[in-house]
């Protein structure tokens, strides 16, 4: 097998592909078949005599991980190997540990909803004001001590002024909150796992021996936790194999740290370095400007994108009058593509952020251009299927008081609001769980006869839909979504498109059970918890894919469109707010963004700005924009705000055109030296015309015109 796996494989993916012991770093650079080299690389460990099940192979997206799964399968390799994500390996090894972990093994993991309520409970039961302290922003702040595996009493401790202190009261608050519902959030997942492995020798020593080799995907977007967990499984052994590409580290505000790549050979000084830069993907235009941008930050490892694909690539940079002109530009031009033969699921258009997919839609409409979103979270955010799956989760973890306060009254079944503070106030001073105070309302002397029966009634109802836990997932969801009430409160409503939410989760819950060895209700809400985005793109659809710049990551197109290349959008403004934290490194984050973004395409990359956007900062009001800093570093061969448009074989060029008269004040200027600015006076002397500009950068200068060389943006 050996032979025949080296044949199919280049000098630097044999060596990578076949290296056994010891730690070994893989910088792969885009479509440099990095997905080929690991899964090559679990077949041939398993060649040389290595159980399957002493394999572990960690990468970001359950999609990714089924991808590799399967694609291990059908070369030979045994389906024994554990391939899954950091989250899904974490909940694993806390439900086998449970005990060791501190934790019930029947835990919820909250969602983003979940956590904000209670965050919100934690701030109100500090006696603070969320206006004071916004819960999302404090949410923000615990996730980031979290994964920097800080805990409530460590942050205690350190807190040395009111805002910290204050903030550890509320992550404490908030914390509790979480263990009196048997609950934890995706930090955690991350967080107890690391505190276990570094707490237990017992846990990680055995964890060391069953796996013997570990290998990451996407290492350049670990956390400080991941990192920690990553450093104690291979305590024991070294057998680390890290695959990744500092240049496509775009999760910062998720807690990825690009120092845990950057910094692969110091804590592993033995490593082997292997660079894979033939880029299988990309023609070699792509590639030439993809290097250009990416050359301009300081912070990676240097490496080259050798194309192995023939010239001749189409790319477009487009600016427009407005974003409505843009998303008709687009829906256009692929409209031509497709009469020239192009399939639309060979065709995506990323964007920033996720609020400027509304007008693409309306021009896709409009133009009766199929498309998908990518965004997956979005479907099981929708009522109908949060009310479901509040009912699945109390089956599993009756703790789960924010699952219990949604289902109680919904559909309506006459229990009020006070009858559930009654019963929360008689649960807080029994000190028990909400849902045993339900078993118990009959003592509740607070309550009437009415509400107790309606409570009897709720908690007899669950009771029988628990006995069908040992059956399969899908025929139980269809049970409680007819029993409960909710189908009928849905067809009353005359609900179609609910109904046929509910209809699409009982038909995945079926193809779920369809799949699994030993499907169970538990690890079937476990893979929801841990849904993304990118797990939510369906390959198989002839559509255009319309997705966020981060969706983008790992997936590939022939044709890709980026719009709104302006000031603020790319790179985003949010950057502002890290500048005193690093700013160097907020700027160099988005243009990995860009260089991901332009690297998912293989042939066609059309690039768009506009002159006048609408935004939710302007209030609807049409603001003059700044085209991106990222396209002049493109090169200028590719995008010249003056000057002549130009064309080559490979270059379709439509630039800005302008003349030089006499400026205006508030008029948007470049200067060669100076950057943008601002005209605040024109004096016209003819040919000896002064223009006064404030620039971005803070100087204000005078200039005589004809020297200047000043571009109008």
């Amino acid at each position: 097998m050996h032979d025949a796996l080296a044949l199919q494989l280049t000098p630097s993916q044999r060596k990578a592909v076949f290296h056994i012991e010891g730690p070994l770093l893989v910088l792969a650079g885009p479509g440099s078949g990095k997905t080929r080299v690991i899964i090559y690389r679990i077949a041939a460990l398993i060649d040389s005599g290595v159980a399957p099940h002493n394999i572990c192979a960690i990468t970001f997206t359950n999609k990714a991980a089924d991808e590799m799964r399967q694609r291990a399968i059908a070369l030979g390799a045994s389906a024994g190997a554990h391939i899954s994500t950091f989250h899904s390996l974490c909940v694993r090894i806390l439900r086998q540990y449970a005990d060791e972990a501190g934790i019930s093994p029947n835990f919820s993991i909250y969602d983003e909803s979940d956590q904000a309520r209670c965050v919100k409970q934690a701030i109100k039961n500090c006696e603070l004001d969320t206006a004071n302290f916004p819960p999302a922003r404090m949410l923000e702040k615990i996730s980031e001590l979290k994964n920097r595996l800080i805990d409530v009493d460590t942050f205690k401790m350190e807190a040395s002024n009111f805002l910290r202190k204050t903030l550890a009261r509320i992550y404490a608050r908030y914390q509790s909150i979480l263990t009196k519902h048997n609950a934890l959030d995706f930090d955690d997942l991350l967080a107890k796992a690391a505190f276990l492995l570094e707490g237990s020798s017992d846990v990680c020593r055995a964890l060391g021996d069953r796996f013997k080799f570990l290998l990451i995907d996407e290492y350049q977007d670990t956390n400080h936790a991941q990192y920690r967990i990553a450093k104690a499984l291979v305590s024991q052994h070294n057998n680390i194999c890290a695959t990744g590409d500092p240049d496509q580290s775009i999760y910062r505000w998720r807690g990825a740290d690009i120092r845990n790549i950057l910094a692969f050979e110091n804590d592993w000084p033995d490593a082997t370095i292997v660079k894979l830069e033939e880029n299988f993907r990309s023609k070699p235009k792509i590639l030439e400007i993809a290097d250009k941008l990416i050359a301009e930050n300081q912070n990676r490892k240097q490496k080259r994108l050798i194309p192995t694909k023939p010239p001749v690539a189409h790319i477009v940079i487009t600016g427009l009058e407005d974003e409505f002109k843009e998303a008709q530009a687009v829906a256009q031009q692929i409209r031509q593509l497709t009469d020239e033969g192009t399939c639309l699921r060979d065709i995506a258009v990323f964007y920033r952020v996720n609020a400027m997919s509304r007008v693409l839609e309306e021009a896709f409409i409009r133009n009766k251009i199929p498309y998908q979103i990518v965004r997956g979270v979005e479907f099981y955010n929708r009522k109908e299927i949060r009310d479901l799956l509040g009912y699945l989760k109390v089956l599993v973890n009756p703790s789960d008081e924010i699952a219990l306060l949604r289902i109680i009254n919904t559909p309506a079944r006459g229990i009020g609001k006070t009858t559930i503070d009654r019963v929360r106030f008689y649960a807080a001073r029994h000190n028990i769980s909400f849902f045993e105070a339900l078993k118990h309302a009959k003592r509740i002397d607070s309550l009437s006869k009415a509400p107790k029966a309606k409570l009897a009634a709720f908690v007899n109802m669950l009771q029988q839909f628990k006995k069908g836990l040992a059956s399969r997932v899908a025929p139980l969801a269809e049970r409680v979504f007819v029993e409960s009430g909710l189908a009928d409160a849905l067809k009353t409503a005359r609900d179609q498109n609910a109904l046929e939410t509910v209809s699409e989760l009982i038909n995945a819950a079926a193809q779920y059970d369809q799949q699994a060895e030993q499907p169970s209700l538990l690890e079937y809400l476990q893979q929801i918890s841990l849904f993304s985005d990118a797990d939510a793109y369906d390959t198989s659809s002839d559509c255009v894919a319309l997705m966020t710049l981060h969706a983008a990551k790992g997936l590939e197109f022939e044709n890709v469109f980026i719009i709104a290349l302006e000031d603020g959008l790319l790179p985003h403004e949010k950057r502002e707010s890290d500048r005193q934290e690093d700013p160097q490194e907020s700027l160099e984050e988005e243009r990995r963004l860009f260089f991901v973004g332009i690297t998912r395409a293989k042939t066609g990359l059309y690039m768009s700005y506009v002159r006048y956007r609408k935004t939710w900062k302007t209030g609807g009001e049409s603001q003059r924009t700044i085209p991106s800093q990222f396209l002049f570093e493109l090169g200028p061969d590719l995008f010249e705000p003056v000057g002549e448009i130009k064309a080559s074989s490979d270059i379709t060029q439509h630039a800005v055109r302008n003349t030089q008269y006499d400026f205006v004040a508030g008029q948007l200027v470049r200067h060669k030296k100076f950057g943008l600015g601002t005209v605040i006076k024109f004096t016209d002397m003819a040919e000896n015309s002064i223009v006064d500009v404030e620039f971005n950068a803070g100087q204000t200068k005078s200039l005589l015109v004809k020297y200047a060389n000043l571009s109008k943006v």
